[in-house]
């Protein structure tokens, strides 16, 4: 097992980055001015982004593997939960870099840190796709919502961006779960 530069194990066999020191604020250089994040709306907005970015990464996992009926239809939604989920996750790390934050998007710090359970290997039915996405978005909502009064407390800026990502993330669930949903009867 390799470690990384902190000796703290990692479960691949890459080498350790150089350089580099996680999801730290930077130093005050380059003239950069203004607000600055503290480490709780560093960490809160960094949670934010590792699911994110696991969510987008996992909708591309279901969507080269989903089989079964309505493929083509889930197929497509799956498109474009991975491009909300990229263009939040995107939004998220800037802002972060605007709050003299550093983000950490990297592949293990992701494996490590997201509060989404793996996705199964091999070729899933739709059915089952629609209730293992709509699994993952609610539990990327559930970390927004977790951190979304701490980061309001602080940064009504970033809350404003969280809005917009529990909106439609919520929105991109509800779409999706109603694929497996059976009509009341009244």
């Amino acid at each position: 097992m390799s470690t990384t530069t902190k000796d703290t194990p990692t479960k691949n066999r890459r080498r350790p980055a150089r350089g580099g020191s996680g999801p730290e604020t930077t130093d005050e250089q380059n003239a950069e001015q203004g607000f600055q994040a503290s480490e709780k709306l560093i960490d809160a907005l960094q949670a934010v982004l590792v699911d994110l970015i696991e969510l987008s990464i996992q909708g591309k996992q279901a969507h080269w593997n989903v089989v079964g009926k309505n493929f083509r239809d889930t197929h497509l939604q799956l498109d474009e939960i991975i491009d909300a989920a990229r263009e939040f996750g995107d939004e998220i790390a800037e802002r972060m870099r605007a709050l003299h934050a550093l983000p950490d998007g990297r592949s293990d710090t992701v494996a490590e840190t997201t509060t989404l359970p793996e996705f199964p290997q091999g070729e899933v039915d739709t059915a089952e796709v629609i209730d293992l996405i709509t699994e993952r978005l609610d539990a990327t909502v559930g970390t927004v919502r977790e951190v979304h009064d701490g980061v309001d407390e602080e940064d009504p800026t970033s809350a404003d961006i969280l809005h917009g990502v529990l909106e439609r993330l919520e929105q991109l669930s509800w779409m999706v779960s109603a694929e497996n949903r059976v009509a009341r009867k009244s």
